[in-house]
Protein backbone atom coordinates (compact mmCIF):
# COMPACT_ATOMS: atom_id res chain seq x y z
CA UNK A 1 0.00 0.00 0.00
CA UNK A 2 1.42 3.47 -0.89
CA UNK A 3 2.51 6.15 1.68
CA UNK A 4 0.50 9.27 1.90
CA UNK A 5 2.63 12.55 1.11
CA UNK A 6 2.44 13.44 5.12
CA UNK A 7 3.27 9.84 6.13
CA UNK A 8 6.79 10.05 3.83
CA UNK A 9 7.02 13.43 5.37
CA UNK A 10 6.85 11.77 8.92
CA UNK A 11 9.32 8.92 8.15
CA UNK A 12 11.60 11.15 6.46
CA UNK A 13 11.58 13.10 9.67
CA UNK A 14 11.73 10.41 11.97
CA UNK A 15 14.99 8.51 9.75
CA UNK A 16 16.45 12.02 9.28
CA UNK A 17 16.29 12.54 13.55
CA UNK A 18 18.06 9.06 13.83
CA UNK A 19 20.53 9.37 11.62
CA UNK A 20 21.75 12.89 12.66
CA UNK A 21 22.42 11.43 16.30
CA UNK A 22 23.79 7.71 14.86
CA UNK A 23 27.19 6.63 14.84
CA UNK A 24 27.19 4.31 12.04
CA UNK A 25 24.76 2.94 9.56
CA UNK A 26 24.65 -0.23 8.08
CA UNK A 27 22.68 -1.43 5.10
CA UNK A 28 21.57 -5.13 4.13
CA UNK A 29 19.41 -6.42 1.61
CA UNK A 30 16.52 -8.65 2.97
CA UNK A 31 15.20 -10.45 0.02
CA UNK A 32 13.71 -13.57 0.89
CA UNK A 33 13.19 -13.17 4.64
CA UNK A 34 9.81 -14.19 6.31
CA UNK A 35 8.06 -12.01 8.47
CA UNK A 36 8.56 -13.98 11.53
CA UNK A 37 12.74 -13.63 10.65
CA UNK A 38 12.33 -9.41 10.01
CA UNK A 39 10.23 -9.33 13.21
CA UNK A 40 13.07 -11.53 15.46
CA UNK A 41 15.76 -8.98 13.51
CA UNK A 42 13.95 -5.99 14.48
CA UNK A 43 13.75 -7.56 18.09
CA UNK A 44 17.35 -8.44 18.19
CA UNK A 45 17.69 -4.68 17.27
CA UNK A 46 15.71 -2.74 19.92
CA UNK A 47 17.62 -5.01 22.59
CA UNK A 48 20.76 -3.88 21.27
CA UNK A 49 20.07 -0.13 20.86
CA UNK A 50 19.97 -0.45 17.35
CA UNK A 51 17.55 1.48 15.57
CA UNK A 52 16.33 -0.33 11.86
CA UNK A 53 14.04 0.50 9.40
CA UNK A 54 13.30 -0.46 5.49
CA UNK A 55 12.62 2.91 3.89
CA UNK A 56 12.08 3.06 0.15
CA UNK A 57 15.53 4.42 -1.56
CA UNK A 58 14.70 7.48 -2.40
CA UNK A 59 12.94 8.45 1.01
CA UNK A 60 16.63 7.17 2.90
CA UNK A 61 17.87 9.60 0.47
CA UNK A 62 16.18 12.42 1.61
CA UNK A 63 16.20 11.35 4.90
CA UNK A 64 20.55 10.91 5.01
CA UNK A 65 20.63 14.62 3.09
CA UNK A 66 22.91 16.97 5.18
CA UNK A 67 24.07 13.88 7.63
CA UNK A 68 27.54 12.15 7.23
CA UNK A 69 25.39 9.33 6.00
CA UNK A 70 24.70 11.08 2.83
CA UNK A 71 27.38 9.43 0.70
CA UNK A 72 25.45 6.18 0.90
CA UNK A 73 22.81 7.85 -1.41
CA UNK A 74 24.23 6.40 -4.26
CA UNK A 75 24.85 3.07 -3.12
CA UNK A 76 20.86 1.91 -1.91
CA UNK A 77 19.66 0.12 -4.44
CA UNK A 78 17.41 -2.78 -4.05
CA UNK A 79 15.19 -3.76 -1.07
CA UNK A 80 17.26 -2.29 2.01
CA UNK A 81 16.69 -2.32 5.82
CA UNK A 82 18.69 0.24 7.09
CA UNK A 83 20.32 -0.24 10.95
CA UNK A 84 21.38 2.84 12.58
CA UNK A 85 23.79 2.59 16.04
CA UNK A 86 22.78 5.14 18.33
CA UNK A 87 24.93 4.84 21.20
CA UNK A 88 27.67 1.97 20.40
CA UNK A 89 29.40 2.34 16.71
CA UNK A 90 29.67 -1.68 16.15
CA UNK A 91 26.67 -2.50 17.97
CA UNK A 92 24.45 -2.53 14.29
CA UNK A 93 26.89 -4.60 12.38
CA UNK A 94 27.01 -6.90 14.94
CA UNK A 95 23.32 -7.23 15.06
CA UNK A 96 23.02 -7.51 10.96
CA UNK A 97 26.26 -9.98 11.07
CA UNK A 98 25.05 -12.29 14.07
CA UNK A 99 21.36 -12.53 12.47
CA UNK A 100 23.14 -13.17 8.84
CA UNK A 101 24.94 -16.01 10.30
CA UNK A 102 21.72 -18.18 10.94
CA UNK A 103 19.90 -16.36 7.78
CA UNK A 104 22.09 -16.48 4.68
CA UNK A 105 19.26 -13.74 2.83
CA UNK A 106 20.22 -11.18 5.20
CA UNK A 107 23.38 -9.76 3.07
CA UNK A 108 25.25 -6.60 4.29
CA UNK A 109 25.38 -4.34 1.25
CA UNK A 110 27.62 -1.71 3.02
CA UNK A 111 28.64 0.25 6.23
CA UNK A 112 29.11 3.58 7.21
CA UNK A 113 31.00 4.91 10.11
CA UNK A 114 32.44 8.47 10.54
CA UNK A 115 31.65 9.91 7.41
CA UNK A 116 33.29 7.10 5.34
CA UNK A 117 31.54 4.06 3.33
CA UNK A 118 32.95 0.68 3.47
CA UNK A 119 31.40 -2.20 1.42
CA UNK A 120 29.62 -5.16 3.16
CA UNK A 121 32.72 -7.29 3.15
CA UNK A 122 33.91 -5.23 5.74
CA UNK A 123 31.06 -5.32 7.95
CA UNK A 124 33.16 -7.79 10.56
CA UNK A 125 36.07 -5.34 10.70
CA UNK A 126 33.27 -2.75 12.09
CA UNK A 127 31.28 -5.24 14.59
CA UNK A 128 34.78 -6.52 15.97
CA UNK A 129 34.98 -2.95 16.82
CA UNK A 130 35.08 -3.29 21.22
CA UNK A 131 31.86 -1.54 23.09
CA UNK A 132 32.50 1.35 25.04
CA UNK A 133 33.10 -0.70 28.16
CA UNK A 134 35.21 -3.03 26.78
CA UNK A 135 37.21 0.26 25.01
CA UNK A 136 37.48 2.07 29.05
CA UNK A 137 38.37 -1.26 30.36
CA UNK A 138 41.31 -1.47 28.05
CA UNK A 139 42.38 2.24 28.48
CA UNK A 140 42.41 1.64 32.07
CA UNK A 141 44.42 -1.21 31.82
CA UNK A 142 46.86 0.60 29.66
CA UNK A 143 46.97 3.51 32.43
CA UNK A 144 46.93 1.27 35.32
CA UNK A 145 50.24 -0.72 34.00
CA UNK A 146 53.05 1.86 34.69
CA UNK A 147 51.48 2.67 38.18
CA UNK A 148 51.32 -1.32 38.79
CA UNK A 149 55.07 -1.83 37.68
CA UNK A 150 56.38 1.14 39.69
CA UNK A 151 55.09 -0.44 42.69
CA UNK A 152 56.30 -3.66 42.04
CA UNK A 153 59.71 -1.97 41.18
CA UNK A 154 59.77 -0.30 44.66
CA UNK A 155 58.54 -3.24 46.63
CA UNK A 156 61.41 -5.33 45.14
CA UNK A 157 64.34 -4.65 47.47
CA UNK A 158 62.33 -5.20 50.71
CA UNK A 159 60.93 -8.21 49.00
CA UNK A 160 64.92 -9.59 48.28
CA UNK A 161 65.58 -8.94 51.64
CA UNK A 162 62.89 -10.81 52.79
CA UNK A 163 63.72 -14.12 50.62
CA UNK A 164 67.34 -13.64 51.78
CA UNK A 165 67.19 -13.58 55.41
CA UNK A 166 64.84 -16.05 55.31
CA UNK A 167 67.27 -18.45 53.23
CA UNK A 168 69.81 -17.55 55.83
CA UNK A 169 67.79 -18.54 58.64
CA UNK A 170 66.99 -21.91 56.80
CA UNK A 171 70.69 -22.84 55.84
CA UNK A 172 71.23 -21.57 60.11
CA UNK A 173 68.40 -24.37 60.89
CA UNK A 174 69.75 -26.98 58.87
CA UNK A 175 73.16 -26.58 59.89
CA UNK A 176 72.18 -26.39 63.44
CA UNK A 177 70.68 -29.71 63.08
CA UNK A 178 72.88 -31.77 61.06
Amino acid sequence: MPLKLEDKKALVAEVTAVAAKAQSVVAAQYRGLTVAQMTELRAKARSQGVYMRVVKNTLARRAIAGTSFEPIGPALKGPVVLAFSKDDPGAAARVVRDFGKTNEKLIATLVSLGGEVLPGKDLERVASLPTRAQALAMLLGVLKAPIEKLVRTLAEPQAKLARTLAAVRERKQAAGAA
